[in-house]
């Protein structure tokens, strides 16, 4: 059962108490996929903390699930008003909003598609706001085996090096984990044990 953190009560009690108008609330034009969407204002807003399998490219199949993600985004923000909360970084390198993305009733978006099991986290140094929030209904997911852990926990069979600066964990043959230095170094005995921790797989070696 979903349980609110503090931060989202105290956020869900200031919008309730601000009065009409002071809260800033979106419609979305368009769905992308299950972590992008574009605003009727013209912007394109990345969902922040997590991330979602990608949908069909020009040169690229769609990932395990993608259009499972991207069709419960859709049933979630289609036709409805939400807010945005911004953490330190407002937009990426590609200049789109970087945000945690809340329905009218206080939930958020990122941590629904987590908890349905079509995400999994995704952090940075400079973005922690909504981890134990995240961290805690991806391990949700993990035990239940929901979704996208049917497929990723289904043969694990490595070691990977997890950077505790990035948060993204590596294969041994990879060269970025080459570049990790000790003090950062963390050793994961299995891929399960990387997400667990909060660790994003590498984009590179996709371990």
């Amino acid at each position: 059962m979903f349980k609110p953190s503090q931060h989202m009560l105290l956020l869900i009690l200031a919008i309730l108490c601000l009065a009409p108008g002071e809260v800033a609330f979106h419609r979305v034009k368009h769905v992308y996929d299950g972590d992008t969407v574009l605003l009727e204002n013209g912007q394109r807003l990345r969902y922040l903390g997590i991330n979602t399998p990608e949908v069909r490219h020009e040169r690229r199949r769609a990932e395990y699930l993608a259009n499972s993600a991207r069709n419960f985004n859709r049933e979630l923000v289609t036709n409805a008003r939400i807010s945005l909360e911004y953490s330190r970084r407002k937009k990426d390198r590609y200049g789109r909003l970087l945000a945690y993305v809340f329905m009218e009733n206080g939930e958020m978006v990122n941590n629904l598609l987590v908890q349905k099991g079509l995400a999994h986290v995704m952090f940075n140094g400079d973005d922690m706001l909504y981890r134990d929030l995240l961290l805690a209904s991806q391990r949700g997911a993990i035990n239940k085996r929901l979704g996208i852990w049917t497929k990723l926990l289904k043969t694990d069979k490595e070691q990977y090096l997890g950077n505790s600066n990035s948060l993204r964990f590596h294969r041994t043959t990879c060269r970025f984990s080459k570049k990790i230095c000790k003090t950062n170094t963390v050793k994961f005995k299995s891929r399960r044990d990387a997400y667990w921790e909060g660790h994003s797989p590498c984009k590179q070696c996709n371990p």
